[in-house]
């Protein structure tokens, strides 16, 4: 990679690990369509696979005192492994477009009615029926187009989860996924050394940038905490609909 894709690369994770850091959610949708306008997408989502999966864990680490108010992980965790199987033999060969499209209508849909009426609260019966469902879903996007941090951030946050147990939860999530992904751009020999570089090189920007994000966080009130997952979510969906037209 050239030093103006480094460059890129760095600027991208700078503002997705901060976001990421703040709501546990954010840095490939924020990085990935950033650093694709300068190189090809496939890179950017090599690149940014290792560094993310390592944020993940150490966002979950961090807040970890979440835990106990957390609801459904291990069937959560179970049921979205268990989607991105026949996601991945599936569903590959079906043109992305319409699939992101639709995501991006459906996340714009929960954004509004969230907006317009916030007391909208999922109980523990609804969503211990639908949670595997839910889960299962988000693994079908995964393994099918690489998506599915919106489904399951749309999903928790209906929880109306106390902010660590949110991000716990979440982080979990995408820790297990994005595992997963790496293992497999792994065995397919993805990472060559410029990739490699440039992914130690995000790594490196992504966790001086937690400290930051974290600290931001526990200045939110609650209200402004579901405000920035809500913009988040919002913005992803313009994301998706940049990949889908791109």
């Amino acid at each position: 990679m050239s030093a103006a894709d480094l460059v890129v690369i760095a600027l991208a994770t700078a503002g997705g690990a901060f976001v990421k850091s703040v709501t546990g959610m954010g840095y490939p949708l924020f990085a990935v369509p950033v650093a694709s306008l300068f190189m090809p997408v496939t890179d950017a989502v090599v690149v940014v696979s290792a560094p993310n999966v390592v944020l993940n864990g150490a966002l979950c680490w961090n807040a970890r005192r979440g835990r106990r108010d957390s609801r459904d992980l291990p069937t959560l965790l179970v049921a979205g492994a268990l989607g991105a199987v026949p996601g991945t033999l599936a569903l590959v060969e079906l043109p992305e477009e319409p699939i992101l499209v639709a995501l991006a209508v459906t996340i714009v849909a929960y954004v509004v009615r969230m907006t317009t009426g916030p007391e909208l609260t999922l109980d523990p019966d609804t969503t211990r029926r639908w949670g595997p469902v839910v889960a299962g879903v988000a693994g079908l996007f995964q393994g099918a187009i690489g998506v599915s941090g919106p489904i399951v951030a749309s999903w928790i946050h209906a929880y109306r989860l106390p902010r660590d147990a949110f991000v716990f939860s979440i982080t979990a999530m995408f820790l297990v996924s994005g595992a997963t992904q790496v293992g497999v751009l792994a065995a397919r020999g993805e990472y060559d050394a410029g990739r490699l570089a440039a992914a130690a090189l995000a790594l490196v920007i992504s966790l001086a940038v937690m400290p930051l994000g974290t600290r931001t966080r526990d200045r939110l009130a609650r209200r402004g905490f579901d405000r920035a997952v809500l913009a988040v979510l919002a913005a992803s969906a313009l994301a998706l609909v940049v990949r889908a037209v791109g």
